[in-house]
């Protein structure tokens, strides 16, 4: 039997991730960070003390993400709390190792693979999964043929159409994993102040100057570990921070969905996985 409660928590060194990890440590889990920057990660597990771990990887390469899963499945002995948590807000366009756009990887293959890779141990621990979404996936424009490879990459629009295509997902896993005992939910966690989309030079400078205004990561935080501590309630919810909201249209399209999953199940080479 088990005698400690765990979570993982992507993108957990610092911003949103950091302070959801800080208050699952607080509340007695056994959390594992999972972070690109092996030093950055270090000090935050130090920070958090004793109580959490640190698995290292790429989340925009999908071998690493592969490396991540195993490196999961190795220290946790149990998965009771998913927190898909990483994100980037690109403000060039970056191709990956396997010729993708690079926000179109972290925010929406990443999530896609891990929940894939990690299932079995989802399965036998009814796991809770939260995705940290964003309520911009409504000016998303997803183009399958375009929009994997940046050939329709825009600094503002490609994180709004990754974040659509990650949303997508969710009511499909509900679905995948309904009667299994998995939970599922999307939440947009607030305006918070954070580094996503700093671009450097001036306009950072003047971008930080206006986000001084905006919530603390703690506050983005909450509605992230309610979800995370939350028992009963229908799976493949949608969230705009504690309300639930129905999805839009252009996210409640069961064909894209279904698409977007098939292309998904190609591009991660998990065609043929049941």
């Amino acid at each position: 039997m088990k005698d400690v409660t765990t979570a993982v928590v992507t993108g957990g060194n610092r911003g949103i991730g950091y302070a959801v990890a800080a208050e699952l440590v607080r509340r007695n889990y056994h959390v594992v960070l999972v972070t690109r920057d092996r030093e950055r990660g270090e000090r935050a597990a130090a920070a958090l003390g004793g109580s959490a771990d640190l698995v290292v990887g790429d989340l925009s390469v999908l071998s690493e993400v592969r490396s991540v899963a195993d490196g999961l499945l190795r220290q946790c002995g149990h998965i009771d709390v998913l927190v898909h948590n990483a994100g980037i807000w690109p403000s060039r366009l970056v191709h990956t190792p396997d010729g993708l756009e690079r926000a179109f990887v972290v925010n929406h293959l990443a999530p896609f693979l891990l929940n894939h890779l990690l299932e079995e141990r989802l399965l036998a621990n009814r796991t809770r999964v939260v995705q940290v979404s964003a309520g911009l996936y409504i000016k998303g424009r997803l183009d399958l043929n375009r929009t994997p490879v940046g050939a329709d990459f825009h600094q503002m629009r490609t994180y709004c159409t990754t974040k659509l295509a990650n949303l997508l997902m969710v009511p499909l896993f509900a679905r995948r994993w309904q009667g299994a005992g998995v939970h599922i939910d999307a939440v947009h966690p607030g305006v918070i102040r954070t580094d996503l989309g700093d671009p450097g030079g001036v306009r950072g400078l003047l971008l930080k100057a206006v986000k001084r205004s905006w919530a603390a990561p703690g506050q983005g935080a909450a509605p992230v570990v309610r979800l995370a501590l939350s028992s009963g309630g229908p799976s493949g919810r949608y969230f705009d921070v504690d309300q639930q909201v129905p999805l839009e249209p252009i996210a409640a399209d069961p064909a894209m969905a279904e698409r977007v999953w098939d292309q998904a199940m190609t591009l991660t080479g998990l065609s043929g996985v049941a």
